[in-house]
């Protein structure tokens, strides 16, 4: 098994390594198990918030392999044990810069500087939060960003979604799916999703609405479970509680690309990385990018690890070719 790299070491490595991934989700650790089993030895840079979103899901039914379920940050752990167990090397610090300029490419962290012939993105991207103390207290406990992967848990009961853009309308009607009843509350008095989607939702006869209204509170920190959501009308100041077991964001995702922003890596008016369509090739020779920090259709644990898989089977046969150069 591989150590793991001591990152109180300010030393610089002058080895050039075959092949460097930043994050470690599902999707950056299933490329480092596919590119430690082609003897490439991944050095793995994770991260202080390694994980991704996995590590703020309590159960995971839906990721194959594990007929009863699994704890989300269970799954990464016992991902993060299959790379290290062909020979991958972590740090667990944050990368500060990159330099993708010349090749090799240079990858800066806190204590070390690195150099990579390649290199795997996968630094993920973050659900956006009301910010609330409640929210983050029941977070795991009633409250998700993600209703294709917890909706099966509130089947006859009431639900409520947080948003009024094409994603709160999906998920609102995925929902319907279990939920005896959905309610969607946004801020404003008319929807932001598309008049299509809009008409959808309203159609159905077990979703309805709440305008003009923000969250105060999300109910029950003291019982450790959603119980409603202590909501304030805008305009008129009056303060009710909708009752639910479910609290599901739906307010959009910001994919984790500051680190990339001064290089030459396209990115999409939403800031995620672009790759060709059926590759994960960005637009620089060398740098594959999987993953949420590239997904803004379908960002599930198992389709994430299946672009890892790609990002290493393409990193393998770009490094082959420059081996071949050489």
């Amino acid at each position: 098994m591989a150590d793991t790299i001591n990152s109180n070491e300010n030393t610089n490595s002058s080895q050039v390594k075959d092949l460097i991934i930043i994050g470690a989700g599902p999707s950056g650790l299933t490329a480092a198990i596919y590119a430690a089993r082609a003897e490439l030895k991944p050095l793995v840079i994770e991260g202080y918030k390694a994980g991704g979103q996995l590590m703020l899901t309590t159960e995971v039914e839906n990721f194959p392999g594990f007929e009863q379920g699994v704890n989300g940050p269970d799954l990464i752990t016992t991902m993060r044990k299959q790379a290290q167990r062909f020979n991958t090397e972590f740090l667990t610090e944050d990368v500060t810069e990159v330099d993708f300029k010349n090749s090799p490419f240079t990858i800066k962290t806190g204590s070390q500087t690195f150099q990579a012939k390649a290199v795997i993105i996968s630094t993920g991207a973050d659900a956006r939060w009301l910010g609330l103390d409640s929210e983050k207290a029941l977070m795991g406990k009633g409250v998700t960003s993600c209703a294709t992967c917890d909706g099966a848990f509130y089947k006859g009961e009431e639900v409520v979604v947080i948003g009024g853009g094409d994603s709160a309308m999906e998920e609102a009607t995925f929902l319907t799916k279990f939920a005896s009843k959905v309610t969607v509350i946004h801020r404003r008095d008319t929807l932001k999703a598309s008049k299509a989607m809009q008409k959808r939702a309203m159609d159905n006869p077990k979703i309805n609405f709440i305008y003009d209204s923000e969250v105060l509170e999300v109910m029950d920190v003291n019982e450790k479970k959603v119980t409603g959501a202590k909501i304030k009308n805008t305009k008129t100041g009056e303060e009710t509680i909708v009752p639910c077991t479910g609290f599901f964001l739906a307010i959009g995702h910001v994919p984790n690309t500051k680190l990339f922003s001064d290089t030459k890596i396209e990115l999409d008016e939403h800031k995620y990385i672009k790759t060709i369509p059926g590759s994960t090739k960005t637009t620089i020779s060398g740098v594959f990018a999987c993953g949420d920090v590239q997904d803004t259709k379908y960002r599930q644990a198992i389709t994430a690890a299946g672009t890892g898989c790609m990002a290493a089977l393409e990193a393998e046969h770009y490094i082959a070719s420059l081996n071949d150069k050489e």
